[in-house]
């Protein structure tokens, strides 16, 4: 089993600049490929990028593609996603995730999950 949690949410202003990170604990890093979802209020939840277990091959959802980067070190068991040029539709909980099988835009294929990180993008 994996512990997964995230940080680095927040306030931004639209045009701005964050970077998430997701820690994971307990079993090793590199064996899991990892995503990262967003749910906004009332919506369901979205696929924004997953990356394969050594980085290799990455995924990037179409309304996070050119300003989102997904990128993972697995010597500090960490997960991060680069979200640059920001939009209020951007506004969501943010999620990572584990998959034991190959990276996915499905959430299905993910068995673990963070609790989520909250970020808001003021216009």
């Amino acid at each position: 089993q994996v512990q997964l949690v995230e940080s680095g949410g927040g306030l931004v202003q639209a045009g701005g600049s964050l970077r998430l990170t997701c820690t994971a604990s307990g079993r090793p890093f590199s064996n899991y490929a990892m995503g990262w979802f967003r749910q906004a209020p009332g919506k369901e939840r979205d696929f924004v990028a997953a990356i394969s277990r050594f980085g290799i091959s990455r995924m990037t959802g179409d309304s996070v593609k050119g300003r989102f980067t997904i990128s993972r070190d697995n010597v500090k068991n960490a997960l991060y996603l680069q979200m640059n040029s920001l939009k209020p539709e951007d506004t969501a909980v943010y999620y990572c995730a584990a998959s034991a099988r190959d990276l996915s835009d499905s959430d299905r294929q993910y068995d673990y999950w963070g609790q989520g990180t909250q970020v808001t993008v003021s216009s």
